[in-house]
C-alpha cells in the first residue's frame, strides 16, 4: 500500500501520453479512433490483473499499424468499415494463437530471430507509419497506396500543400507542423512543471484550446468534421463486433499469422528492454504475460478494440514516473475510462493532423538515421542484414521481410564460415555444458562449435537457471563461431547479473576474428585459415585484463608468443604440448607473470586443445622441487609417476585435503612451515608446482575470468612471502 500513490500517479501520467496515442495507432491503422482505446483500456486491465511482468504498460503498439492496415485493406476489398470487422475477427483468433503460445512456453520466441532482421523489421514499421502520417499531418487525408508509393508522393504533397492548397489544408497542415516541432523540442524545455505533462498531451490541449478559441471569438472554425477525430456519441452502445465470416480465406488466415507473429515480437522484446529498466532487477514470467497479453487481445477484438501488447515507450515513462508494479497498468486504464466517459465533446475537436504529427514523430524514431549507423558500426554483414530485411518488408509485407531477413543471416553466416555443416550438422547437438565447480561454488557453462540465434536459446535455458546473485564464467573457446545477436544478449544477461550483486563474465573470445571493433561484433575462428593477430580486436575481458595489469603496475601484452620453454621443466607439462602464450601480464621486474597458454594433450584421436590461465614465479633462491595439489585431483597420475605423498607433520587437515609430492621428503617438510600451511589452508585449492628456480600456479584447466585471475595473482604474491621465510635445510 505504501506504493500506492507512486503507481497511480504514475498511471496517471501514462494515461496522458495512451490518449492520444491510442487514438493516433487506430486512425493510422485505418481503424475507428476508439478502438485503440479499447485495447489500451482492455489490455491495462486483463494484464494487471493476471500477467507476468512488473512495470509494463500494454495497449495498441507501433509495430502492428501497417499489418493492422493491411489487413483492413485487403479483407475489406474497399470496404474499409466492414474490413476493420473482419480484422477485429482475426485479432480474436490471433488472441487465442497467443494464449497458447504462453501455455506451449514459447516466450523465446523472439529469441529465434536475428538482432539486425528485427532492427530491419522495426525500421520498416517506422518508414510505414511515417508514410501513411505525413500526409495527414499537412491536409491531405486521401492518400492511399503502398508504403514506397506514399514516401514517394511526399514531395508532391509538399509542393501541392505551398501551390494548390485550400484554407482548411493550410490550417491542418500548420496544426500539425506546430504539433511536430512539439515533439521534436519538447525535451529541450527544462520547466519541471512544464515537463510534468508529456508532448502528447500538449498537442491534444492547444489543439482543442485552439478548438475553442474560434467559438470564445464568435468566428467560425476553419475545419470541417472530416479533418478532426470521430467519436461515437454513446461509446458502449455503439461498439463493434467481428465477423468471422472469411474465417476461412486464405487472406484472413495470413493476417492471423501476422499479427500475431508481430504482437509476439513487439511484446518480449518490449518486456527484455523493460525488465533490463526494473530498478528492482525483476525478471518477467515471459509465458504467464503471453497468456493475458493473448486473453485481453481476443477481448479486446470481441468488443472493437485493437489487439494488446506490451510497448516500450509508454512502459518507459512508467519506470522513470516511479511505478513498481502492475497496479500503474491498471490505474492508466481506468484514468483512460474517465477520459472518455467525460470528455469525449473535447475529444471530437481534436485534429487529425495533430495525432498524426505525433506519429511521423513515432515512425521517425523506429527508423533514425542513428539506427543505421549503429547496425553499420557492428559490421557489414549486419547492415546488409538490416538492408534486406528493411527494404523486403518495405516492398512486400512483414511477414515476408522477416523471413527474408532470417535468410539472408543464415546464409551470411555460412559463407562467413565457409562451412556449411558448422550449422546443420551441429544446430540440435546438445552443445551447452553447465556445472557448479566445487571449489568456489561458481558457475561455469561451456559452449562447443557454434553459437546463433539457431541456438542461443539452449545457452539462455543455462543461464536462466542459473541464481543471478552467483558468480558465473561463460567460456566460448570451443566454439567456433559466435553472432552478433549472441553477443548482444550475453551483455544484457552481464547487466542482469550486475544488478543482482552477481557476476558474468565472457572468457574464450580473445583468439577470435572479428570484422569490427563494437563489442556485439561478430566472434569466429575459421579451420586451416591463418590466425589473425590475437591483439587486433580487443574482447572486453582483453580490455579489463590491461585494466588489471595498470592496477597492479604491470605491463600487459595481448600478442601470441611462442618462447615456452622456460615451463618445460615443469611435471604439469611433461606430457604436454605447449602451442604458445598471449595475454600476457608481467612485472616490471620480470620475475612474477599471468598469461593464458594453449596446450594439447593426448594424441591422435584423442588429442584435445585445452587453454587455461596460469601464473609464472621466478624465485630469488632455489627451493626442493615439489608439486602440491589438492588431495584426490591428480594423486593417481603422480602416483604412477613415482611420486608419494608427503605427511607434514601435526598437521592432519593439511594431510587430509592436500597432496604434497617431491624427491627432498626432508627440505620439503621444512619448507612447508606451520604459517605456510596455514595460509594454504584458508585459501581455495591451486595446483602450486616449483622446479626448483621458479613457482608455477593453476587454478582451473580453464580460462580465468579477470576476478578469478587477480585473485591468483593475489594467491601468488602472498605465498611467495611465506616461501621466503623459510630457509631449506
Amino acid at each position: 500500500m505504501k506504493d500506492l500513490p507512486k503507481n497511480l500517479f504514475s498511471g496517471f501520467v501514462v494515461s496522458l501520453i495512451a490518449l492520444p496515442l491510442g487514438l493516433g495507432l487506430a486512425i493510422a491503422s485505418d481503424a475507428p479512433p476508439i478502438s485503440g482505446i479499447i485495447a489500451a483500456i482492455v489490455g491495462g486491465t486483463v494484464v494487471a490483473l493476471l500477467g507476468g511482468s512488473n512495470v509494463t504498460i500494454t495497449g495498441p503498439g507501433n509495430g502492428l499499424v501497417i499489418v493492422l492496415l493491411g489487413a483492413i485493406t485487403t479483407l475489406g476489398a474497399g470496404d474499409l468499415y466492414q474490413g476493420y470487422l473482419f480484422t477485429l475477427a482475426a485479432i480474436v483468433v490471433s488472441g487465442i494463437l497467443m494464449l497458447l503460445l504462453g501455455f506451449l512456453k514459447m516466450g523465446r520466441l523472439a529469441d529465434f530471430f536475428p538482432a539486425s532482421a528485427i532492427e530491419g523489421m522495426l525500421a520498416a514499421i517506422g518508414w510505414g507509419i511515417f508514410a501513411k502520417q505525413f500526409h495527414i499531418m499537412i491536409g491531405h487525408n486521401n492518400e492511399h497506396g503502398s508504403i514506397v508509393k506514399l514516401l514517394a508522393q511526399i514531395p508532391a504533397g509538399l509542393t501541392d500543400l505551398v501551390q494548390n492548397s485550400t484554407t482548411e489544408e493550410m490550417v491542418a497542415a500548420g496544426i500539425g507542423i506546430i504539433s511536430l516541432l512539439i515533439m521534436v523540442f519538447y525535451s529541450k524545455i527544462r520547466n519541471r512543471f512544464f515537463q510534468l505533462i508529456p508532448a502528447p498531451m500538449w498537442i491534444l490541449i492547444l489543439s482543442v484550446g485552439f478548438s475553442y478559441s474560434f467559438g470564445w471569438l464568435d468566428l467560425p472554425f476553419p475545419l470541417d468534421p472530416s479533418y478532426l477525430i470521430s467519436i461515437p456519441e454513446n461509446v458502449i452502445s455503439n461498439l463493434a463486433f467481428p465477423d468471422f465470416s472469411k474465417l476461412h480465406h486464405k487472406e484472413f488466415i495470413i493476417s492471423v499469422f501476422a499479427i500475431t507473429l508481430i504482437a509476439s515480437i513487439e511484446s518480449l522484446l518490449s518486456i527484455k528492454a523493460v525488465d533490463k529498466l526494473d530498478p528492482q532487477s525483476r525478471r518477467s514470467n515471459v509465458n504467464k504475460d503471453l497468456k493475458a497479453l493473448g486473453l485481453a487481445t481476443s477481448l479486446s477484438g470481441l468488443v472493437g478494440g485493437l489487439n494488446v501488447v506490451t510497448v516500450i515507450a509508454r512502459s518507459s515513462v512508467n519506470v522513470n514516473n516511479g511505478a513498481t508494479n502492475r497496479s500503474a497498468n491498471f490505474f492508466h486504464a481506468t484514468f483512460l475510462v474517465v477520459f472518455i466517459l467525460l470528455f469525449q465533446e473535447q475529444l471530437k475537436k481534436i485534429p487529425l493532423a495533430a495525432l498524426a504529427a505525433i506519429l511521423v514523430y513515432t515512425g521517425y524514431k523506429l527508423a533514425t538515421p542513428k539506427t543505421f549507423r549503429k547496425v553499420a558500426k557492428i559490421g557489414k554483414e549486419q547492415i546488409v542484414i538490416f538492408l534486406t530485411t528493411l527494404l523486403t518488408t518495405l516492398f512486400t509485407n512483414l511477414i515476408t521481410g522477416i523471413s527474408v531477413g532470417i535468410l539472408t543471416t543464415l546464409i551470411l553466416h555460412i559463407v562467413i564460415n565457409k562451412s556449411v555443416v558448422l550449422f546443420l550438422g551441429n544446430v540440435f547437438k546438445p552443445n551447452v555444458l553447465m556445472f557448479q565447480e566445487p571449489e568456489d561454488k561458481n558457475y561455469y557453462v561451456s559452449v562447443k562449435y557454434f553459437c546463433s540465434f539457431l541456438n542461443f536459446y539452449k545457452l539462455k535455458n543455462k543461464l536462466d537457471a542459473i541464481p543471478e546473485d552467483q558468480q558465473v564464467v561463460v567460456d566460448l573457446s570451443m566454439c567456433g563461431f559466435v553472432d552478433h545477436t549472441v553477443m548482444e544478449g550475453l551483455e544484457t544477461y552481464m547487466d542482469t547479473f550486475a544488478k543482482k550483486g552477481g557476476s558474468m563474465e565472457i572468457v574464450g573470445l580473445d583468439k577470435h576474428g572479428a570484422d569490427s571493433k563494437h563489442p556485439f561484433a561478430i566472434r569466429k575462428i575459421i579451420p586451416l585459415e591463418t590466425l589473425k593477430p590475437i591483439e587486433k580486436y580487443f574482447t572486453k575481458r582483453q580490455a579489463r585484463l590491461k585494466e588489471t595489469a595498470l592496477e597492479f603496475d604491470w605491463a600487459y601484452d595481448a600478442k601470441k608468443n611462442t618462447e615456452t620453454h622456460f615451463l618445460n621443466d615443469f611435471v604439469f607439462f611433461r606430457t604436454r604440448e605447449i602451442s604458445y602464450l598471449y595475454n600476457h601480464l608481467s612485472e616490471q621486474t620480470g620475475n612474477c607473470s599471468v598469461f593464458d597458454v594453449e596446450f594439447t594433450e593426448g594424441a591422435f584421436v584423442a588429442k584435445e586443445v585445452i587453454k587455461s590461465t596460469m601464473m609464472h614465479i621466478t624465485l630469488p633462491e632455489e627451493t626442493p622441487v615439489f608439486t602440491l595439489d589438492k588431495e584426490g585431483l591428480l594423486e593417481r597420475i603422480y602416483k604412477l609417476a613415482g611420486f608419494q605423498d608427503i605427511s607434514i607433520e601435526n598437521h592432519p587437515d593439511f594431510n587430509r585435503r592436500f597432496f604434497l609430492s617431491g624427491e627432498k621428503t626432508g627440505e620439503i617438510q621444512h619448507l612447508f612451515h606451520h604459517e605456510l600451511i596455514l595460509f594454504l589452508e584458508s585459501n581455495p585449492y591451486y595446483h602450486v608446482e616449483s622446479n626448483g628456480r621458479s613457482l608455477l600456479i593453476l587454478k582451473k584447466e580453464r580460462l580465468l575470468s579477470v576476478q578469478e585471475t587477480k585473485a591468483m595473482i593475489y594467491f601468488g604474491q602472498q605465498l611467495t612471502k611465506f616461501l621466503r621465510q623459510s630457509v631449506p635445510v
